[in-house]
């Protein structure tokens, strides 16, 4: 038996410092998420609009918004009234159970698609991406009956095992075994760093037409010629890759893709977990580009990142439940209560809000602060954007090399909180993505305000600045 000291002795002293934080954070926290990326992470303690706080009350303009979770800005008095007030009313349900929230979400994202795509469809509901690309990848499986999936080199899925399977990334699944089903990957049209060393205004497809040389012949191993009959059930899609650089292709390349894909009963699968709901000025991205996707993917914004609730909408023939019965999918969280009631919330507010002109119009602006930035320093060489989805390619100094050292300076930079652009110390939370790890994806919340944005810029310029120096 322990006595009075021993228990004493034994108590953890509660830690005060951030710096005492941090130690017991190196201590017991796994270092298996994405935080141990920066050299020392900062702990953040408030949030409001676009800013950060933490515990030192240093204000921090956050261009990323949790990876494009938070589009309608930290502490939204909207969105937080409609999830506390769920929270006095019906905060938990079974998911074998029907709520009205639930039901009028559902409804509102299928006629929302069936006026963009003139296709009827369903959505069924999950928590994270991962898991509902996955629900898609039973969707996909049970119509065709095969397995196998084309997806994009730099394209991001998730880090569930089937989700790692058709993400490009090899050290994403490097420890964890062999994956039978893992994906072809296929080069995307990345024109900055094209693949096959073509110059966009004369490459006439180059990409695309690759892709096509696959089901020329027999002994390219992807289709039967003798019945026309493919292998491969579905390709996976990001409309604009996201932890890939925020990569926009040609306008006309999907519609090409399309069309092939439709000649081999190849299912096209739209994943908008981080470009849905007005991301680039659409409520899915793939609207831009004039092809109706036979599944789409969302999650992330749909809550703005309260709560979260992710899912799938399908075209009828393949969810209906002739052929998607009960007991299809299931997970235990998926269509909670105070999920859907924010939810349904997001999407009263895109009804009755015109994203669609103020998006463009404030990623227009963006787009060209930096265009004049990039224009002072040849180490940014590649800035593009569609809506308030914009990248930043960071080089060595010939504007082409890759430079992921220079990036992460400066996201170190940022983090530091010592920034001084403004008047006053300050920091500036960015994303890293990219095929070499060198491009910052910008995805501010919808309501940035000019001046935010001149904030913005400016303390990257600080940044860069200081870490040219160093």
């Amino acid at each position: 038996m322990r006595t009075k000291q021993a228990v004493k002795a034994a108590k953890p002293e509660i830690p005060k410092s951030t710096d005492e934080l941090l130690e017991l954070e190196a201590k017991y926290c796994s270092w298996g998420d994405t935080v141990h990326y920066v050299s020392k992470p900062n702990i953040f303690k408030e949030s409001e609009g676009s800013f950060l706080y933490d515990r030192d009350g240093v204000e921090f303009l956050d261009l990323q918004m949790w990876y494009s979770a938070v589009n309608f800005g930290y502490r939204n008095k909207r969105l937080n009234a409609a999830l506390k007030k769920q929270i006095d009313v019906l905060p938990q349900l079974a998911c074998q159970y029907l709520h009205e929230e639930k039901i009028r979400l559902a409804a509102k994202i299928a006629q929302r698609n069936e006026l963009s795509f003139e296709e009827k469809g369903r959505v069924h509901f999950n928590v994270g991406g991962s898991s509902a690309l996955e629900d898609s990848m039973k969707l996909v499986r049970n119509h065709t009956g095969r397995s196998l999936v084309f997806a994009f080199m730099g394209g991001y899925h998730g880090r569930t095992l089937a989700a790692s399977a058709i993400t490009s990334s090899f050290r994403y699944r490097e420890k964890f075994g062999h994956f039978g089903d893992r994906a072809m990957f296929i080069p995307f049209p990345y024109c900055f760093r094209c693949p096959y060393e073509k110059k966009k205004d004369f490459c006439d497809f180059y990409c695309l037409k690759q892709f096509e040389r696959l089901f020329e012949t027999e002994y390219h191993s992807v289709v039967n010629k003798k019945n026309n009959k493919c292998e491969f059930s579905a390709f996976y899609v990001e409309a604009l890759q996201g932890t890939g650089g925020y990569i926009i292709p040609p306008q006309e390349y999907y519609a090409g893709l399309k069309e092939v894909l439709d000649r081999y009963g190849i299912l096209f699968v739209d994943d908008e977990i981080q470009m849905g709901f007005f991301r680039t000025g659409k409520l899915w991205a793939i609207e831009h580009f004039n092809v109706t996707p036979d599944i789409i993917v969302f999650g992330k914004a749909l809550t703005n990142g309260l709560n979260p609730i992710s899912g799938i909408w399908a075209k009828e023939k393949f969810i209906s439940p002739e052929v998607f019965p009960p007991g299809s999918t299931h997970s235990t969280f998926s269509s909670n209560p105070l999920g859907t009631a924010v939810g349904l919330e997001v999407m009263k507010l895109i009804e009755e809000s015109d994203f669609a002109t103020m998006v463009p119009k404030k990623g227009q602006y963006f787009i060209s602060r930096l265009k004049k930035l990039q224009k002072k320093f040849p180490q940014i060489g590649d800035v593009d954007g569609l809506g308030l989805a914009l990248r930043m390619e960071m080089c060595e100094k010939d504007g082409y090399t890759p430079s992921k050292e220079l990036t992460d300076k400066i996201v170190d930079l940022g983090l530091s909180g010592k920034l001084t652009a403004g008047g006053k110390k300050r920091g500036l939370v960015l994303d890293v993505g990219g095929y070499y790890k060198n491009v910052f994806t910008l995805a501010p919340s919808f309501y940035i305000t000019e001046e935010e944005i001149d904030l913005g810029v400016d303390l990257f310029e600080e940044a860069l600045v200081k870490a040219l120096k160093k």
